[in-house]
């Protein structure tokens, strides 16, 4: 499923407290560092789940080998592994975040079969798309000169 409306989208980003960013880099030019980065400046807690940097300190919180480390108030897992990983992430976050409502893949990152078996187990599933640009794009972050250049605005 790619058409999402916007109405979902935003209720979506405006429940989530708790994100599980599997695959987010310590680098800050990686851009699952600066998704990540830019959730937390918008009030959600960002747990980085990355095992080459497991317990090394990232946006305030300790990093996660995996997602069976993550606190269980988990809300909601962004992928930033490519597709072929998705099926265990999911499998994966069924079994052990109890408070799961959403699997969110970024840009690129999609699997048919594991969006299907969240979706009847009662998760939201987005595939193909990043937070940060919906959130900016759907909470007017984005402003438009003679190009669309995407500049943030000054809120941040």
């Amino acid at each position: 499923m790619t058409g999402y409306s916007d109405e979902f989208l935003k209720r979506v980003l405006q429940r989530t407290r708790v994100v599980a960013g599997v695959g987010v880099s310590p680098n800050p030019v990686r851009p699952s560092h600066f998704v990540a980065r830019y959730l937390g400046l918008r009030g959600m807690r960002v747990i980085p789940v990355n095992p080459g940097h497991a317990g090394k300190q990232l946006f305030g919180e300790s990093v996660c080998a995996t997602l069976e480390d993550v606190p269980k108030d988990v809300d909601m897992v962004d992928v930033f592994r490519r597709s072929e990983f998705v099926p265990e992430i999911v499998e994966t976050a069924l079994t052990h975040l109890p408070n799961l409502k959403t699997i969110w893949m970024q840009i690129g990152v999609s699997h048919a079969e594991a969006a299907a078996l969240a979706r009847s187990r009662g998760i939201d599933v987005i595939e193909n798309r990043c937070p940060k640009i919906e959130y900016q794009r759907l909470f007017g972050e984005l402003r438009m000169g003679g190009f669309n250049t995407g500049v943030i605005s000054s809120k941040l």
